[in-house]
């Protein structure tokens, strides 16, 4: 086991009990089965607060394989001065005309994560709130053979891609990863070098996230009212995954069809409309190409076919977010 320079060990000492995997080059602890960061702190003679705030955590929430920094960002003078990658911190004051979407996408991050950060219960914003902004920094060296990001608290997959300038599924393929689920301290590869030749790197749009998006929650229930993984209804199910990927629309199918923009013909991200249950748009779902769709049923969150002889009769128009 590698003994561990902690932040003060400028007299050399050396803690040899502790439990963790250590780089005393890096000053890094990989959390083990059985950590807290109470005991951590106890260890290495950091407080928990401090170990929070180095390493972007929001709660005390930790996990095995994680990846801990045991020195202040300022400190970190022997490391290579081309960071890899980096979660930064700014506090934004919002201006007349702003949107949590339009603040999302200018800080490379996600409506989610700002509503999170900031203990929001609502998209609305108010001139002069002032909001923490966590965005993701990528330095030129990202392009290098090699590079790797540590996740974040607040990333997923999809966003992560997005920044990275590759699809969903590049990225899984390049860390051999057999789900959407990311953690925070996990290394993930993210170089165009990783990715095999045949393979092209493209610029992943805000309309192939929400269709990576929305496939995560196949399977997941039909809930009258739901807006969450536990239980959808048919247009909480489209504004949650919109959301997810720093895209905000109204939350109704009715206030979706008609405060959104018309398309003759849908693409991929698009929302198709129909009339069900009640005149009007009553249901709505997200288009995948190809005549398919995705959508909260009676069955549960599902892909369906527009050309079927339920659904086509029914269809009332596409409209875009984008």
């Amino acid at each position: 086991m590698k003994h561990l320079l902690t932040a003060t060990a400028a007299a050399g000492i050396l803690f040899t009990s502790f439990s963790g995997i250590a780089s005393a080059h890096e000053n890094l602890y990989t959390v083990q089965s059985g950590d807290s960061l109470w005991n951590i702190s106890q260890t290495t003679k950091i407080s928990v607060s401090d170990l929070k705030a180095w390493n972007h955590l929001s709660s005390d929430t930790i996990y095995v394989n994680q990846k801990l920094s045991l020195l202040a960002p300022h400190t970190h003078d022997s490391e290579p001065s081309a960071v890899i990658s980096a979660n930064s911190t700014t506090t934004y004051t919002v201006k007349a005309g702003d949107t949590l979407s339009g603040i999302a996408k200018q800080y490379g991050t996600t409506v989610t994560t700002i509503k999170t950060t900031n203990g929001l219960t609502t998209d609305t914003i108010y001139i002069g709130q002032k909001l923490t902004i966590n965005s993701i920094q990528v330095s030129k060296e990202q392009t290098a053979a090699g590079s790797t990001y540590t996740v974040q608290s607040g990333d997923c997959l999809s966003v992560l891609a997005a920044k990275f300038h590759l699809t969903t599924s590049q990225l899984k393929s390049m860390n051999q990863l057999t789900s959407d689920t990311v953690y925070v301290g996990q290394v993930l590869k993210v170089t165009a070098a990783e990715v095999h030749a045949s393979t092209p790197i493209v610029n992943v749009s805000k309309a192939q996230m929400v269709v990576d998006e929305a496939k995560k929650y196949i399977g997941s229930p039909y809930l009258w009212g739901g807006a969450t993984p536990a239980g959808f209804d048919c247009s909480g199910f489209t504004s949650y995954v919109f959301n997810k990927v720093g895209v905000a629309i109204p939350r109704t199918a009715a206030t979706q069809f008609s405060g959104l923009k018309e398309v003759s013909n849908p693409n991929p991200g698009d929302l198709v409309f129909f009339e069900t249950y009640a005149p009007g748009p009553s249901h709505v779902g997200i288009y995948l190409g190809d005549h398919k769709f995705i959508q909260a049923g009676s069955k549960g969150v599902a892909i369906a076919d527009m050309d079927n002889s339920y659904w086509k009769p029914r269809y009332l128009g596409s409209r875009t977010a984008f």
